[in-house]
């Protein structure tokens, strides 16, 4: 994996890494592509695995379970005043009765978030994003990461080349030079020999 390793931005002018690394890149490292099996938090925080699990969950026809956790997420980070609309509007979609985008959330989690909706604030919903977020990392997770996509996103990915690193003085290794008189062998008179390789005095 050391192939994939950055380059260390204070001894290179190569910002093509951080360039492949950007959010809105179009096809990412191989080691960002690897980082998305470290766990489910590492690929739910990269857009762009993001975007790919999306792709998949779509494919499994289970992509509001994402988008689900994304409008709780909106409504925990959203303005105070937008809290009730948000919350109303994450209801009608997801949880109403017979809502378009409908998730599968178990009776007691179903109960408790129904009875916050009385009155809104930001983390009503915790409860039922916890629920679909483990749902998530039990069941989609591990399947996207022997899928198809993920092993093509392996196989497509950019592997960056290591780039040529400037030496600074305080790194450079020391001359070696003719070692101090006072480290030389004495001859029999005392003087040390070998000092300029040719033994005259």
């Amino acid at each position: 994996m050391s192939g994939c390793l950055p380059s260390n931005p204070w001894v290179t002018d190569d910002d093509a890494y951080w360039a492949m690394n950007a959010p809105s890149a179009a096809v990412p490292t191989r080691l960002r592509v690897e980082q998305w099996a470290f766990s489910f938090r590492e690929l739910l925080e990269d857009p762009v695995g993001r975007a790919h699990f999306m792709d998949f969950l779509g494919k499994e026809f289970s992509a509001e379970n994402l988008s689900f956790w994304e409008a709780c997420e909106e409504l925990r980070h959203g303005g105070q005043a937008q809290v009730p609309a948000l919350v109303d509007a994450v209801y009608q979609q997801f949880l109403a009765p017979g809502a378009a985008r409908w998730v599968n959330i178990d009776s007691r989690t179903m109960e408790q978030t129904l009875a916050g909706l009385t009155q809104p604030h930001r983390h009503v919903l915790d409860d039922a994003q916890r629920h679909i977020y483990l749902l998530m990392k039990k069941d989609s997770y591990p399947r996207f990461l022997k899928s198809d996509l993920y092993r093509d996103l392996l196989a497509e990915a950019v592997v960056p080349l290591e780039t040529k690193r400037r030496v600074f003085p305080f790194t450079r290794k020391p001359r070696h030079s003719s070692p101090s008189p006072a480290l030389l062998p004495a001859s029999a008179s005392g003087e040390p020999v070998g000092g300029d390789g040719d033994g005259e005095t």
